[in-house]
């Protein structure tokens, strides 16, 4: 049955403009397109106009709190916008590095069975002064200075001299 009412379309009469559907078709795949366009070049864009890095120059982190850790063990924490790692000696000495292994930025732990710091990717191995030991990584890992202030636990890059 045709409908009295003008700019109502009836889908069954033959009479009707293909038209509107044929509009809302091209809407549907010029929607499609375009979103498919964006997610291409959003990456595109954000790899050329990359955020702003924090320079961590020589400010301080908390790495931690005194008491927090027991001896033979460590914690990873935020170092900027990279983790870092805190290790408490058997001795009680607290010792920092960066915790991103110089193979292929995997996030190292340090494994208090072996008093070593590991990067379980490739069983890559450095020794509680950030030196490589053993497994593929190229260099030692980044050592920071630590300060304990109060019951604060403050990490520092180290200052070239």
């Amino acid at each position: 049955m045709p409908t009295d009412s003008p700019g109502i379309i009836d889908a069954g009469d033959p009479q009707s403009p293909p038209l509107a559907r044929r509009r809302f078709v091209e809407v549907l795949l010029g929607g499609g397109f375009l979103a498919t366009a964006v997610a291409f070049l959003y990456p595109v864009l954000r790899y050329l106009a990359p955020p702003k890095a924090t320079d961590m120059g020589s400010d301080a982190v908390v790495a931690g709190r005194v008491g927090e850790l027991k001896a033979n063990s460590g914690k990873v924490f935020r170092f900027g916008n990279r983790p870092g790692l805190l290790v408490r000696t058997s001795s009680g000495e607290y010792r920092a590095m960066s915790a991103t292994c110089t193979h292929l930025s995997c996030t190292v732990q340090y494994r208090d069975d072996l008093r070593q710091v590991w990067c379980a990717c490739h069983n890559g191995r450095y020794d509680l002064n950030g030196r490589n030991i053993s497994g593929p990584p190229p260099r030692p890992l980044e050592a920071f200075e630590v300060q304990v202030r109060g019951n604060e636990i403050f990490v520092r890059r180290r200052r070239e001299s």
